[in-house]
């Protein structure tokens, strides 16, 4: 496939059926158009197979569940239909987006009950998240806005209306020539990247910001988890930006990003050391295993 995403050859699920891929439409009242009342999952095929795909199913009904979103399809259903939207596309590398969101009913002010709840599938190839950052480290800004108290919203669940600070982030960030930003939590404290997790290594030990205010992600707690099977000390603490100084080195985790190392965050800068490399190897053979 190639050109902008709504016009492309291909097939994508909806609702129960598949259908035509330009033909993949909601109406512009739709309540989530409106409300933000959607929730979704990003996931990566590897030689034909869903990575985590159990996994990125268990949250996305999680997610459903802290929007008030009953979900109007199994768990069990929705893995079958994932599978089957990969194998329609024919690719074996592949991106996998599920979306579940309000649509358009009987209700559009703020509350939607009465609205049905739909879910998509689409696939589609994706390369690399950073470009060529895998080998030099991506550049990072930091961000004006910061990730705010789990008392104003709800910070696990992977909603479309908590990326809207995502979005003017890293637009910004862009237009100063890096690739990414990192949000700072309401309290101060470094959180995350607008659509990955982020880790940071001083005298061979991994530190990682406690995920009490934004997602734990799937492929955060995958590398948690690899990096202490190589006997590596993970401390996962708050940590105040100023502590980036005495970092020697950094990357960030997430689906699409993968493990990507990271070279600078605004003045701070870090070495793409041998940790960063083995990890980012190792992801890289699990998820082909």
């Amino acid at each position: 496939m190639a050109g902008a995403y709504d016009d492309r050859d291909g097939v994508i699920w909806m609702d129960g059926e598949f259908v035509d891929w330009r033909e993949a439409k909601v109406h512009v009242l739709s309540h989530a158009l409106h409300y933000a009342s959607s929730v979704f999952e990003g996931e990566r095929a590897y030689n034909g197979k869903i990575f985590k795909s159990r996994e990125h199913n268990e949250r996305l009904f999680k997610s459903a569940e802290s929007l008030d979103m009953p979900m109007p399809i199994s768990l069990d259903e929705l893995e079958a239909a994932k599978q089957e939207t990969l194998k329609k596309s024919g690719l074996q590398d592949a991106y996998v987006r599920v979306v579940v969101w309000r649509g358009s009913g009987d209700d559009m002010g703020v509350a939607s009950a009465a609205n049905p709840v739909r879910v998509a599938i689409a696939v589609w190839a994706w390369g690399a998240y950073y470009g060529d950052a895998k080998m030099q480290g991506a550049k990072l800004d930091i961000a004006e806005w910061k990730r705010p108290s789990p008392e104003t919203i709800p910070v696990h669940a992977k909603a479309a209306g908590l990326y809207m600070i995502c979005t003017i982030s890293k637009h910004k960030a862009e237009a100063k020539g890096c690739s990414d930003a990192l949000f700072m939590d309401y309290r101060g404290y470094v959180a995350e990247a607008t659509g990955a997790n982020i880790f940071f290594v001083k005298d061979g030990e991994v530190h990682t910001p406690l995920p009490d205010s934004f997602l734990n992600g799937i492929t955060r707690q995958t590398v948690i988890g690899m990096l202490k099977d190589k006997g590596i000390t993970v401390i996962e603490r708050h940590i105040m930006p100023e502590e980036m100084a005495d970092f020697e080195q950094c990357w960030l985790t997430g689906t699409a990003a993968e493990v990507t190392p990271v070279g600078q965050i605004g003045d701070y800068t870090f070495e793409v050391g041998d940790i960063t490399r083995d990890i980012a190897e190792s992801y890289e053979k699990l998820v082909r295993a």
